[in-house]
């Protein structure tokens, strides 16, 4: 009679013994047999010692053995390496000094994958309390039985992957390979250190992105961090996003140390390419980097049927104080990708106190400058204050390392948005691109900039491109939706746009739906996007989107009280000019309309680049003033 079948699960791990194969994710994870016995054995033990006397007593019988510590040891050190674990934070295998070893995860043990039968191994001996409510699952061990503990956690991560089924994305070109590094695990045990797992997620994506970009494409950051803390298999993570090939890793944190492990690994036939540990000083986390960037590079080199590639060039180590600044950066770039009013006052400290430490380190400029143009486009700060500030970041950045894309993309965006100056801001993101071609950002804001000049062929072919490297991107998503919108294609821009706002009801930037709706003739499907948009932190542009509607359905008496909403809210914070100029055009009001149109333009306002393509502006292009102001804003008709 043939040994009953069972799996070890724990985590995002199963072990299945009878083959001693390990997966992590659905993922084949490449183990040497002995190591797999040594976590056979110390699985079937979960929450118990196993001295090292077992070991060599049911591993290495005496007839075969020759090293027997040598052999556990190096076992157990490429366990680790598999697992992500620290022997000085361990979280799953712990050392018991001078006696062996215990395994302290929680493990599930389910029998045959075609009938699975969960049991819950405990996580320490003493929470192994024998009697009512165990059971003798195969090998007569008796287990702790828990049944549905897996259930929510199931139905979050059906959540989780709702947003790539309803979001079509382009595919790679055929000759491109494209690469996904997942987000790194923070082991450290201390969520405060989650900034730092990140960062060296966004550093990797960064350094990944430079090794071939003609040939291999990175996914961003913004994508892959919808798989932050989810169990989602590889295939599926790979099929979502597009990619060939994932790099998934975790990073440990010690005040002398820290340990990265790394895992390439090839989705069309899921196994590792390779598994490494590395242990350094702090101060070297940059050259670590490097290292890691090279081996990858070389892998895929080699997968695209290349000659060997040449030796990598090492970088020198830091300075403490350059590993600080390092440190500050990356705190930075986690407030920023917030993208919140209190996110972007943190970035701001944050990249100061990097300047602080070392004021020669041009990614602190670069992530201040794009700061501060995040600040003037989302409201937090006027664009006379946040651009002048924006402005000497960015060229302080340029100044330092002229060859840093996104400080080009920031003054681009300075340039359009505040200067008006097209051609200067068109030079600024195609250098950018040429830079860094695997930089999502550049080409998400180049393909604005081509749809606001009315370049909609060119602007869709950026759009693409963006999309094949932030597949998961709201923003990049809902300004798709916003090129088809100014096109006049509101039969594709309406989808776009709701599937965003299915996705984060609370999303500004994809409530122009209320004026595609307009467009298209919907008009109560518009009232009713105005109100949700009213619902929002700030509501005067729910206001004025309201007042328009009203106005274009003509219905003054109702225009009119949302115009008094729109003022209401103007005396209880500042407003953009541009959202009562926009009210008075709906409502049929041009000179009112012109005159705030003019106060728009006195206050710079960034929305005011889409007065040559935006349909809400088509009541007032009859009027013989409205080409004066398409000049004023760098724009010909």
């Amino acid at each position: 009679m043939d040994a009953p079948r069972f799996i070890f699960r724990f985590g995002s791990f199963e072990l299945r013994p009878q083959t001693r194969t390990l997966y992590k994710r659905g993922s084949k994870v490449k183990i040497r047999p002995q190591p797999a016995q040594v976590l056979d054995l110390l699985l079937s033990r979960a929450g118990q010692v196993v001295s090292r006397e077992e070991f060599c007593r049911r591993l290495w019988p005496s007839e075969t053995f020759v090293d027997f510590e040598h052999s556990l040891n190096t076992s157990i050190k490429e366990l680790r390496a598999v697992l992500g674990d620290s022997a000085a934070e361990p979280r799953c295998i712990e050392t018991i000094p001078r006696l062996g070893y215990r395994f302290i995860a929680s493990v599930e043990v389910v029998g045959a994958p075609e009938n699975p039968k969960p049991v819950m191994v405990p996580s320490s001996a003493s929470s192994a309390t024998p009697g009512a409510g165990t059971a003798v699952p195969p090998r007569g061990r008796r287990w702790l039985l828990l049944a549905g503990v897996s259930t929510l956690a199931v139905a979050v991560v059906g959540l989780l992957v709702a947003w790539p089924r309803i979001h079509a994305r382009p595919r790679p070109a055929a000759n491109k390979l494209i690469l996904a590094v997942l987000p790194f695990e923070n082991l450290t045990g201390d969520p405060s250190q989650e900034y730092f797992s990140d960062g060296l997620t966004e550093a990797m994506i960064a350094q990944l992105g430079c090794v071939d970009p003609q040939r291999v494409g990175v996914i961003a950051r913004t994508s892959v961090m919808h798989y932050k803390h989810t169990q989602e298999p590889l295939q599926q993570i790979a099929r979502e996003l597009g990619v060939q090939y994932v790099l998934e890793g975790s990073v440990r944190r010690d005040p002398g140390k820290i340990s990265i492990t790394a895992q390439l690994i090839e989705a069309a036939n899921p196994k590792h390419q390779w598994v490494r540990q590395y242990d350094r000083e702090p101060q070297s986390v940059l050259v670590l980097q490097d290292e890691i960037t090279h081996e990858i590079a070389d892998e895929i080199e080699l997968s695209l049927g290349q000659s060997k590639p040449s030796p990598p060039a090492r970088a020198s180590p830091l300075s403490p104080n350059s590993y600080e600044a390092y440190d500050l950066y990356l705190q930075g770039r986690y407030f920023w990708n917030k993208r919140t009013p209190e996110g972007f006052r943190q970035a701001t400290v944050r990249f100061e106190q990097a300047i602080g430490k070392d004021p020669e380190y041009a990614r602190a400029y670069a992530g201040e400058a794009d700061t501060y143009v995040l600040m003037s486009s989302y409201g937090v700060s006027p664009p006379a204050v946040a651009i002048p500030l924006a402005r000497v970041a960015a060229l302080k950045a340029l100044n330092l390392d002229e060859k840093l894309a996104e400080a080009h993309v920031s003054l681009a965006a300075i340039a359009q948005n505040y200067d008006w100056d097209w051609r200067t801001a068109e030079k600024e993101y195609c250098r950018a691109i040429q830079l860094d071609p695997n930089y999502a950002t550049a080409h998400h804001w180049y393909a604005e900039n081509l749809a606001l000049q009315g370049r909609f062929d060119e602007a869709f072919a950026e759009m693409d491109v963006a999309r094949g490297l932030d597949p998961l991107s709201l923003i990049i998503a809902a300004d798709d939706g916003a090129i088809f919108y100014f096109s006049g294609q509101q039969d594709r821009a309406i989808p776009k746009l709701r599937a965003v706002l299915s996705m984060e009801p609370n999303f500004p930037r994809a409530h122009l739906l209320t004026f595609a709706y307009i467009k298209a003739g919907s008009y109560s499907d518009a009232l009713a996007d105005a109100r949700q948009w009213r619902g929002l932190g700030d509501s005067s542009w729910g206001w004025a989107a309201t007042a328009y509607v009203f106005g274009h359905t003509g219905q003054p008496a109702e225009a009119q009280r949302a115009l008094a909403r729109l003022q209401e809210s103007s005396r209880m914070r500042p407003v953009d000019p541009l959202s009562f100029a926009i009210a008075y055009a709906g409502m049929g009001r041009s000179d009112e309309a012109f005159a705030w149109l003019d106060k728009a333009v006195q206050a710079h306002s960034p929305a005011l680049t889409a007065l040559k393509v935006d349909p809400v502006y088509d009541p007032l292009r009859g009027d013989a003033r409205f080409p004066a102001f398409l000049r004023r804003v760098g724009l010909v008709q």
